[in-house]
């Protein structure tokens, strides 16, 4: 969620969504198929299991005005890993495109530092070394052996000969990353770079090999981390990782993935904003169900539909319940456990209104009483201002009055509850 949504005047905002959306788009397809010459190596096991590491949630096509253009360059694309493993591969995807996409050669390794690596490992997509990806469709690598340490610095490079437009695309990645010079650098230990990105074009998972539960985490612009330091890795997710690992030692190997999008919403998206990606429950099938090893999702997504619906006249909090339910459902086929997220305290936000705020309150009402999730965690009770409760907390105020700090991101991980992510714990437990 943006402090504006984007494309839209004041007149479209006060008319509301034009639909609100509780059916699903189907599952997204299957990772293309490339030819010939299958070394018996690239093959995964059946024992292997994989757990995601890290994720992106894809969107866009951005504006022409805005869509970046790759012509025979090498992308290299700096992800930080929440748990370790000896093996990894790569999700990426050409979901939002409408031409394939073709990418040349592929390499993951270690990074070092800016845009330089350390042992970068081939990767291949059936055995082989390039792939065209046809639009509409995601991709997997296959597995390659990497040593990775949790909380590592990862750098996935693809080469893209020819021109290719980054039609998928993580807009508001808070990660600076690199474009090359002309030519497949994807294993140049020095990429040389003709321009740096803060957007992550087509790469959406890293998976480690690991017995091992991922979280999904989905939401909005304050999942997306907006407002925290650039390249610093403070998005309220990536503290949670740390706090996993530190607070539950072996337990904590737990993947945590950050599907947040700014301005994203639960019910609707818009034609005119296609970076803010299609609604929560459009996209859950490729951004939660889809995601190596998820067993826990955490939703804090809804207060866009508020805040983007007519200020006298708001969504009715039935609609947002409907929608929250039909995630409860769709996670319950695959039995993944689902912790709600209250909404956050927003009161001096620009979308702010007294007809809003109640809705706010009779959501976060029933996600506390109706016993629907599995766990609850009280977004607003940590950020808000004990001597102004509709507001957030100062210390904890980026300066917008909706999105915290770095201190008020820190705040959120250490009140996510542990409880539904240790072994044995019951339902009474973990509310």
């Amino acid at each position: 969620m943006k402090d504006v949504l984007p494309a839209q005047s004041a007149e479209q905002r006060s008319a509301g969504p034009t639909r609100r959306q509780f059916l699903i788009a189907g599952p997204a397809l299957g990772a293309a198929l490339a030819t010939p010459l299958l070394p018996a190596q690239a093959q995964t096991g059946p024992s292997e299991r994989w757990c995601a590491t890290w994720g992106s949630a894809p969107a866009g096509p951005p504006p022409s005005a805005s869509m970046q253009s790759y012509t025979g360059q090498t992308l290299r694309l700096v992800a930080r890993a929440s748990i370790g493993g000896s093996r990894v591969r790569i999700r990426v995807s050409n979901e939002m495109g409408s031409t394939p996409l073709r990418i040349g050669r592929a390499t993951i390794a270690l990074r070092t530092g800016g845009a330089s690596i350390a042992s970068p490992r081939q990767l291949s997509f059936g055995g082989v070394a390039s792939i065209t990806i046809p639009a509409g469709a995601p991709a997997l690598s296959d597995p390659v052996d990497l040593a990775v340490p949790a909380q590592a610095d990862l750098a996935v490079s693809l080469y893209l000969p020819g021109t290719v437009q980054a039609t998928t695309i993580h807009d508001a990645a808070l990660q600076t990353n690199y474009v090359s010079t002309a030519g497949d650098y994807t294993s140049t230990i020095a990429l040389p770079v003709s321009r740096s990105i803060s957007s992550w074009p087509f790469l959406t998972e890293i998976d480690v090999d690991a017995p091992a539960p991922a979280i999904v985490v989905l939401g909005d612009s304050i999942t997306d981390g907006a407002r925290s330091t650039m390249n610093a890795n403070r998005r309220w997710p990536d503290y949670l990782a740390r706090r996993l690992q530190s607070s539950l030692g072996a337990a904590g190997r737990i993947g945590v993935v950050n599907r947040g999008i700014s301005a994203n919403l639960l019910l609707n998206d818009y034609s005119t904003a296609l970076l803010a990606g299609r609604d929560t429950l459009e996209r859950f099938d490729r951004d939660v169900l889809a995601t190596a090893g998820v067993r826990y999702l955490i939703a804090l997504i809804g207060i866009n539909d508020i805040s983007y619906s007519p200020g006298s006249s708001p969504i009715p909090v039935a609609e947002l319940i409907a929608g929250w339910r039909q995630v409860i459902a769709r996670a319950r086929t695959r039995e993944i456990k689902v912790i709600g997220a209250t909404l956050p305290p927003f009161e001096g936000f620009v979308y702010y209104t007294a007809a809003r705020e109640a809705v706010r309150r009779a959501a976060n009402n029933w996600i506390r009483a109706s016993g629907e999730f599995d766990a609850v965690f009280d977004v607003e009770a940590v950020l808000r201002n004990p001597a102004n409760p509709t507001r957030i907390l100062p210390a904890y105020d980026s300066g917008d009055h909706l999105h915290p700090n770095d201190a008020g991101y820190l705040a959120m991980a250490n009140g996510v509850p542990l409880a539904p992510f240790v072994s044995g714990s019951t339902t009474s437990e973990m509310g």
